[in-house]
């Protein structure tokens, strides 16, 4: 099958290429376009099931051995008929793909519906079943999300199964971080955008400009650099310093290739920060050519559907409970009553001097839990 020639045949029409410069996925864009937060985005988690269980997983109390059946699709594409200024749908689990036939009811369905519609849409996998499971879809799909937090075999096995009971043999690790990395580089060299995320952590912050070249050398046209919050499995793991964060990105900036896309997310540096180094690393990160600080969706642009039950959150990790259900209400209704709450309400700032959102809950939560955001603006040396 020629992934390029299949993906050609069916094109996003009328769209620019994802880059820099248009990531449809930042709140930023539609804020400015229509002057306040609409809902933009919609993510499905479509799998509680994983052939993995990573020491970091932010939704590892979820993840299950077995799963009830789904809500129809034919409520889910009617759900998202009604959004008005939908622009991209992401598919998370789990392992989405864990299962052929949520590949084939469920994924397929909903990548082909964007694509009808002129939708971006994302895949969030670990990139370790066969690779004609990443066939059936990757002819409809814009990204392919992948994680790589890793500088060896040994190292993938350790991070991998670090939550696992019964752990596989280092063997068994080695043929499925064979198969990842195989499967990245074919989707790659097949047209596929494929974009891999890293954590930084205390396992990663040393070695971040190694993982970086690694994920480079796969053809992978983005790094996306997250910090490692405490959330579900990654509560009990040792946390960064700030300071040990920010040593970590100005490493990664210095060497990075600069004809891959950096985007970073989720960080704890803004212009407005009283630190002047905080401020400093902010500005570096938004003049430098190629690297992107994409505002956080959640809340913002996007929701989260649960397709088992249909239960609606802020996003797929978040400890905040449900505050609606796509069986019973629309999605537009249901994103405007969560902006109507206080808890929205705490994080909604926008600094238009510096093009952002201000933090999302984890990060106001963790490091800034009494600083009113509303209040502050970008000072004048950032």
């Amino acid at each position: 099958m020629n992934i390029n020639a299949d993906r050609l045949a069916a094109p996003s029409a009328g769209l620019p290429e994802l880059s820099p410069e248009y990531d449809p996925w930042d709140p930023i864009r539609s804020l400015r376009r229509y002057g306040r937060h609409v809902l933009t985005s919609v993510e499905f988690t479509v799998s509680n099931l994983c052939n993995m269980r990573c020491e970091h997983c932010a939704v590892g109390y979820t993840l299950a051995m077995s799963e009830p059946e789904k809500l129809p699709i034919d409520l889910i594409l009617k759900r998202l008929d009604e959004v008005e200024h939908l622009e991209t749908i992401s598919i998370t689990g789990g392992e989405p793909s864990f299962s052929e036939k949520t590949v084939r009811e469920y994924i397929v369905p909903l990548l082909k519906y964007a694509r009808s519609r002129n939708l971006r849409s994302q895949l969030n996998s670990n990139l370790t079943l066969d690779y004609g499971r990443y066939e059936m879809i990757a002819p409809w799909l814009d990204v392919m999300h992948i994680s790589y937090n890793y500088t060896s075999v040994e190292e993938f096995h350790r991070i991998t199964f670090g939550a696992s009971p019964h752990p596989p043999s280092l063997e068994t690790a080695a043929r499925l971080y064979e198969r990842m990395v195989d499967n990245a580089q074919r989707l790659a060299k097949g047209g596929l955008f494929v974009s891999a995320e890293s954590m930084i952590n205390y396992r990663t912050h040393r070695d971040i400009v190694r993982i970086h070249r690694d994920i480079v050398e796969m053809g992978c046209r983005r790094h996306e650099v997250h910090p490692m919050y405490p959330s579900a499995f990654a509560a009990s793991l040792p946390m960064l310093s700030r300071a040990e964060m920010a040593a970590a990105i100005e490493q990664l900036i210095e060497h990075r290739d600069p004809n891959v896309w950096m985007l970073f997310g989720t960080l704890p540096f803004y212009r407005c920060s009283p630190e002047p180094e905080e401020r400093r690393l902010a500005r570096r990160l938004a003049e430098t050519e190629g690297v992107t600080v994409r505002n956080d969706p959640d809340g913002r642009n996007r929701l989260n559907v649960n397709v088992f039950t249909g239960d609606v959150f802020v996003t797929d990790f978040a400890d905040v409970p449900a505050f609606g259900n796509i069986r019973e209400e629309r999605l537009d209704d249901i994103f405007a009553k969560w902006l109507d709450g206080p808890l929205a309400r705490s994080v909604n700032c926008h600094c238009p001097e510096a093009g952002c959102c201000g933090p999302n809950l984890l990060v106001k939560s963790m490091y800034y839990a009494d600083v009113d955001f509303t209040t502050r603006r970008a000072l004048a040396d950032a």
